[in-house]
């Protein structure tokens, strides 16, 4: 929404589809709300629209103890950009401000921390620094109403550097103490916000928000079908199956339980985490993989353009592009499903991952390894994995790449740097690239245009296969969305998602 009449209209009529979009503040009572809140409408003379709730925080509003807007989905709008803003944010979101300070997210972004700030505040209105506290406020109100954890473990599982500065902030956000806000637990009959029950010991439960429509069962059924022995899991009937995985983390491991279950705009998600500290970290990653930022209502306007897909999105409203909680694991498992079935990919990399790696301390169930870093590959002889000698030379490129940072794979890179420092790689040809580029990266606007099974998606869904690229300008800038839809399309067996045949000769 490009001005402000228009939100105070989306305002008006309590539109769920922008929550996270933007927020208002209302300046007779001093809070400020996600745009679907359920109260009394304010005047349009007392409200001031604010693009995140870190600038609205600046500007001395606290947050709504009703409609809790800051457990708002993200705004799709951070993953379609590609400009330094927009990397930023994904950076943010990843806890690098946290680790690394606004120092290390400069150099990831390659600008001075004065032009990070300078940038973030001219069209956020919050810098870094604001943009991460408002973060860490919401991961320790997570905290304060899921565990029962000391506040001073909390503070700085929440990345706060002491526990005055938690109480301080935690105080100027929510209008509330630390131990007011743990009371003021929203019950089972919350419109918004955590309404599970306390975690048990380190179990931390979660309701993770989108927005839209979602389409669970598409998201769950392709994820089964690449599931990998050790490291992920899919348990029960469809419908209500739960998704298990192992997450390598900064501070240590952990493992995510995702429901198929929806709720009412949200997914029911379980923690375990070795360290608490790398909580933020966790939930944004399953967020990427599970594409709970996404906005369905931009993807289903500018594809229900075409006449095909109109009727693909009809079918499947909330269709998502799944996402990867690890690029590093992503870029490995695509090079490892180079000219080979869906099933055999699987299957080269359950022997991946048996034969490096990195057991759990303790297995849980059928989950007893973290996928292999990045930089044992660069070394290792893969024979056990039976393939070409030419596709390990590959898979050992790409790890020392990877090691070493040749090939920078993270939440902020340079999409096209990234793809261009793959395509440098011997045995990586633009089909890889730009699949990794799609789930690694979370680019919303990727054409595998050589893919045999978008093509036959195509056909049998009556689309014109000529001329593809041009065709798909229009689909812009969702065209990861329109793959996903075609790859989708009824078959009598389940379409693979493979390169095609001159792929595995590279540059």
């Amino acid at each position: 929404m490009s001005n402000e009449d228009s939100r105070y209209e989306a305002v008006r009529s309590r539109d769920a589809r922008f929550d996270g979009a933007f927020f208002f503040a209302v300046s007779t009572t001093g809070i400020y709300c996600r745009p679907s809140c359920p109260a009394t409408t304010p005047r349009r003379r007392n409200v001031t629209f604010f693009p995140t709730s870190a600038a609205a925080q600046g500007s001395g509003f606290r947050a709504c103890r009703r409609c809790r807007p800051d457990a708002v989905p993200g705004s799709a709008e951070w993953n379609a950009r590609a400009d330094v803003v927009g990397r930023a944010m994904r950076l943010i979101s990843e806890g690098v401000v946290d680790r690394e300070g606004v120092r290390g997210l400069a150099a990831r972004l390659g600008y001075s921390t004065r032009q990070v700030q300078r940038q973030l505040n001219a069209e956020l209105g919050a810098g870094p620094v604001a943009l991460a506290r408002a973060q860490r406020a919401h991961t320790a109100r997570i905290l304060l109403q899921t565990t029962g954890l000391q506040a001073a473990e909390i503070a700085f599982a929440a990345g706060f550097a002491s526990v005055r500065q938690f109480n301080d902030t935690i105080k100027e956000i929510y209008a509330l103490t630390p131990s007011e806000l743990r009371a003021a637990r929203p019950g089972r009959t919350a419109r918004f916000g955590l309404v599970a029950p306390y975690a048990t010991t380190g179990v931390l439960p979660l309701r993770l928000a989108f927005r839209g429509p979602y389409a669970a069962r598409q998201l769950f059924d392709h994820l089964q079908r690449r599931a990998l022995t050790g490291i992920e899991d899919i348990s029960g009937e469809v419908g209500a199956r739960t998704y298990r995985r192992t997450l390598r983390l900064p501070n240590g491991t952990g493992i995510a339980e995702v429901d198929e279950a929806t709720g009412d705009g949200w997914l029911n998600c379980r923690l375990h985490l070795t360290e608490l500290r790398d909580l933020t970290t966790a939930s944004q990653r399953v967020r990427r993989l599970f594409d709970l930022d996404a906005d369905p209502y931009a993807v289903a306007e500018r594809l229900g353009e075409d006449p095909v897909l109109a009727r693909l999105v009809a079918q499947r409203p909330g269709l998502r592009a799944p996402g990867a909680p690890d690029p590093h694991e992503l870029a490995v498992r695509a090079v490892l499903g180079q000219q080979v079935s869906l099933a055999a990919g699987r299957t080269l990399g359950g022997a991946l991952v048996a034969a490096y790696g990195e057991p759990l301390p303790e297995p849980v169930g059928p989950l007893t390894h973290l996928f292999p870093r990045a930089d044992d590959l660069a070394q290792a002889s893969l024979a056990e994995l039976g393939m070409p000698e030419s596709r390990r030379a590959t898979l050992r490129t790409l790890g020392a790449a990877l090691a070493d940072g040749t090939v920078p794979l993270d939440a902020g890179v340079d999409r096209d740097q990234a793809e261009h420092a793959l395509l440098g790689l011997r045995g990586i040809g633009p089909w890889t690239a730009c699949y990794i580029r799609m789930r690694a990266l979370g680019d919303p606007d990727v054409l595998l245009s050589g893919d045999v099974a978008v093509r036959a998606g195509m056909r049998r869904a009556g689309a014109p296969t000529a001329a593809l690229a041009a065709h798909a300008h229009g689909w812009r800038p969702w065209r990861s969305y329109a793959m996903h839809h075609f790859w989708n399309v009824p078959t009598t067996e389940p379409a693979d998602i493979r390169p095609p045949t001159t792929e595995s000769t590279g540059p």
